[in-house]
Parts: structure tokens; C-alpha cells; sequence
């Protein structure tokens, strides 16, 4: 992973082009009757940050044209009109489906988390943990692939739980079977200096899982993203990291020539 892409900036087109990599390669992998599918959550954000303002000053001129024509008196000066807008945040994931008969069933759901999931009290929170929930008590098989360091505790495992495991990691993927009672998992912990961990994606049963590269997905979402020429190497990464952290990416740039 490249902590550089955590940029929020730049992560909404980085999540994009990793689900469609990694719905391409898990279309390669499923066997006859499945099809996988990118869907979207759609909703909007109103706090700070998330409205985007667009002057319209013909609006502004008409308004005073007409008041000077209906009162023939003198014209107080144009305003400039402010149209505000809500920007949809859009948020894909990955639905993969039976076509065996009697009818479409939804078997598994991918989810990469965005940094609205991760933001106390947003509505994008709100809305990831509400289908989380139903998701843990239905019949489909969830996992959760979190690949931001920054942002509250959001996969499904309780924080308490994982550190019991281990006591820390950079990122994590989560994977709930449907029909395991309570609140089991399989996790992967995954460092910084490692690559994407090869994954477990279940089916229905009884057929057997499909194994998902996620460090390949990332390395083809990278290439077909051009993300080398967004991110100025050159500069601190967006998000702080430990000292060691640090050190390893400062190497890991002189390596390649991106830092000196």
C-alpha cells in the first residue's frame, strides 16, 4: 500500500479504480453461475467542507434590470447570487451474486472503506454502520478491507478484540461468514512494509472459496490510476506515521529514485 494515497483528496478516485480491479479479477476467479457487481452508496454530506459554491452573477444583473424597470427609481447595486450545492458522496463496493435458480441471490458483499466511514458522526458513518449491522445478521457473507490509518475503529471486530490478537497493524481485512454465530472473523493484519495479503472470498455453499490477490488489484489500480504523477514524492505523506514508518518510507523512496 502507498500511505501517499490516503490523501482524502485523492482516495475517492484511488477507491473507484481498486473496486473495479478487484471486480475484474474476481470475475476472472468465479465459476459458472456467479457474476459480481459494482454498486454504489449514494448519499450527501452537509457539514463543513462538503458544499461547493458557484457564483451566478446573470442572476444578479436580471434582479436589478427588472426592480429598475417595475419602479423606474435608482437601483440599489447588483448582488452577486450564490447557488449552494451538496456534492453526493458515491461510494462503490462490491456485490457478488448467485444466478442459480429459483432467482438472483446475494451471496457476498466487498466493501473498501472511504474516509467518510471512518469520520465520527457523518452521515457516511451512519449509513456504513447501518448496513454493517444488517449485514452481520443476514445471510450474505461481508468483508471489509480498511486501508486508511487515519479515522475511528469501523471493520466489524471490536478494537479490544483484534489487540488481544496483536497490538498493531497498518491496515486490516475483515471477513464474516454468513452463519457463524455472534461476531467471528477471519483477519488479516497487514503492516505497511508488506504486500496486500492473498484473501479468502466465500461463494455459496458448498462451493469452495475464490482466492483474491488484493496486492495485485492495488499494483493494477495504481498503473491504470497513473498515480505517480498526483503525488509529489518529494513531501511528507498526508497522514503522520511513526518514526520507523517514516524511516521505512523515506528508504523505500531513495530506492526508487523519488526521494533524495
Amino acid at each position: 500500500m502507498d500511505p501517499y494515497l490516503e490523501n482524502p483528496a485523492l482516495w475517492g478516485d484511488v477507491h473507484h479504480t481498486l473496486i473495479s480491479a478487484l471486480r475484474r479479477q474476481i470475475s476472472e476467479r468465479l465459476p459458472e453461475g456467479y457474476l459480481a457487481l459494482i454498486q454504489e452508496r449514494i448519499y450527501v454530506e452537509t457539514h463543513e467542507g462538503r458544499l461547493r459554491y458557484v457564483p451566478d452573477i446573470s442572476v444578479g444583473i436580471s434582479n436589478r434590470e427588472t426592480h429598475a424597470r417595475a419602479t423606474g427609481a435608482a437601483v440599489a447595486d447588483a448582488p452577486v447570487h450564490i447557488a449552494i450545492h451538496t456534492e453526493p458522496m458515491r461510494e462503490p463496493y462490491i456485490e457478488i451474486y448467485s444466478l442459480h435458480a429459483p432467482e438472483r441471490t446475494l451471496v457476498t458483499v466487498i466493501e473498501i472503506l472511504s474516509p467518510a466511514n471512518k469520520a465520527p458522526n457523518s452521515e457516511g458513518r451512519r449509513q456504513y454502520l447501518r448496513k454493517q449491522r444488517d449485514l452481520l445478521n443476514s445471510t450474505v457473507h461481508l468483508m471489509e478491507i480498511d486501508l486508511l490509518h487515519e479515522g475511528a475503529h469501523t471493520v466489524f471486530p471490536p478494537l479490544e478484540a483484534l489487540q488481544r490478537v496483536r497490538s498493531a497493524w497498518d491496515y486490516l481485512v475483515c471477513l464474516h461468514r454468513a452463519g457463524w454465530l455472534g461476531r467471528e472473523a477471519d483477519v488479516w493484519f497487514v503492516d505497511l512494509a508488506d504486500p496486500l495479503p492473498a484473501v479468502l472470498v466465500p461463494l455459496r455453499a458448498p462451493d469452495p472459496d475464490i482466492v483474491v490477490h488484493l496486492q495485485a488489484g492495488f499494483e493494477d489500480a495504481y498503473r491504470e490510476g497513473q498515480y505517480h504523477k498526483a503525488v509529489d514524492y518529494t513531501q511528507p505523506p498526508p497522514i503522520p506515521l511513526p518514526p520507523e514508518k517514516q524511516a521505512w518510507v523515506d528508504a523505500r523512496l531513495r530506492e526508487q529514485g523519488l526521494r533524495s
